[in-house]
């Protein structure tokens, strides 16, 4: 991670060579958090902020670093539980651009690092003393229930408008297991990803390529 984070940050400083533009952006996630057994995951909204740096290689093709906050996370529900996770993240996308025309798709790793996270709802807080889970309705700081590290892939498609604006959509499907605290039950498979559809407007100075 850290040595693609450098080639990110090595893109950035000699991306003027091949004609870069900085650019905003910002729009809604729509994320849920899988993988966990004995628990049916539904999606939350949320929202991201970042900047990019799209930077023209060769022909219809450029690489494009981005900095976001991400806020994402989502509602997991059994029998006796139902509560909301939000993750509070900065993402680093690394994105490979192909432009034709006003259309243009992308790809490639995201990776992210949590700054924070809390939870609400009915959950298992510990133990009964005859040894059942205990349940109750609580809303706490939860940022030690995750690892800090998150390794994505993110693929999508959008439109340039006129102006330098455009409008785009993406998928960011996370690889590694988040989840870093046991089940209290010792039943469920603690195995947790995120998963992420992002629909977003971006605005590049100088009118954009």
């Amino acid at each position: 991670m850290k040595k693609l984070l450098v080639i990110c940050l090595l893109t950035l400083f000699f991306a003027p060579l091949a004609h870069a533009q900085f650019g905003v952006k910002g729009g809604l996630n729509v994320a849920e958090l899988t993988g966990r057994d004995g628990e049916d995951a539904s999606y939350k909204a949320f929202y991201h902020v970042g900047i990019f740096y799209q930077a023209h290689l060769l022909g219809p093709l450029s690489i494009q670093p981005e900095v976001q906050y991400s806020l994402q996370g989502g509602n997991l529900k059994s029998a006796f539980t139902n509560y909301d996770s939000q993750l509070h993240y900065l993402t680093v996308p690394i994105l490979a651009k192909l432009t034709v025309g006003p259309v243009f798709i992308e790809g490639g790793p995201q990776f992210g690092v949590l700054l924070g996270a809390d939870q609400s709802g009915n959950m298992q807080v510990g133990l009964a003393p005859d040894g059942t889970p205990a349940y109750g309705n609580v809303s706490r700081p939860a940022t030690g229930s995750f690892k800090r590290g998150d390794f994505s892939l993110a693929g999508g498609a959008g439109l340039k408008l006129s102006a330098g604006f455009s409008l785009g959509a993406r998928l960011v499907a996370g690889l590694n297991d988040i989840n870093d605290v046991q089940n209290l039950s010792g039943i469920n498979d603690p195995r947790l990803q995120n998963r992420v559809y992002q629909v977003y407007a971006a605005f590049q100075f100088g009118g954009g390529k």
